[in-house]
């Protein structure tokens, strides 16, 4: 019989493979973004009538979205979301300065403030979603985290 929680685990380190293949690859190669952002500027723009809606918003947004995956998946591997979104930053960190090699690209303070809320949006998440529900269910049928009654805390 096999270990679910090894199952678990092999599927979250599989899970964070894909996940780096693929962030490597949009945070890597040599291409300009700023067409796609200025395409996706324009239709917000022209066919959807949001004109206050520029393409730094796009981007930081982007970049919020890209990180919501590694700050879930690195919150289930160590079963702990401030883990998972302090890995995050320095991956981010890393990233960044990775970028200062690549021509096209330009590494800003502002792209890591924008993963870091991604990454607590995803470490968030899995305890909303996974961690706190497994919490809840290995504990013994009734118990709370009240305290007995007819005691109090002490303050």
């Amino acid at each position: 019989m096999s270990d679910p929680a090894a199952s678990r685990r092999a599927w979250v380190i599989a899970g964070l493979a894909l996940y780096s293949l693929a962030v490597a690859a949009v945070l890597l190669l040599p291409v300009s973004y700023a067409g796609i952002v200025n395409r996706i500027g324009d239709w917000l723009r022209y066919d959807v009538g949001i004109d206050w809606f520029g393409s730094g918003w796009i981007e930081f947004g982007a970049n919020i979205l890209m990180f919501v995956p590694l700050g879930f998946l690195l919150s289930l591997l160590f079963r702990r979301p401030w883990v998972g979104v302090v890995l995050a930053v320095v991956l981010s960190a890393v990233a960044e300065v990775a970028q200062i090699i690549i021509p096209s690209r330009q590494p800003t303070l502002r792209d890591i403030l924008a993963n870091t809320l991604g990454a607590a949006l995803g470490a968030a998440l899995a305890w909303l979603i996974v961690l706190r529900r497994g919490r809840a269910a290995a504990r013994p049928p009734g118990a709370t985290d009240a305290p007995p009654t007819g005691t109090t805390r002490a303050p």
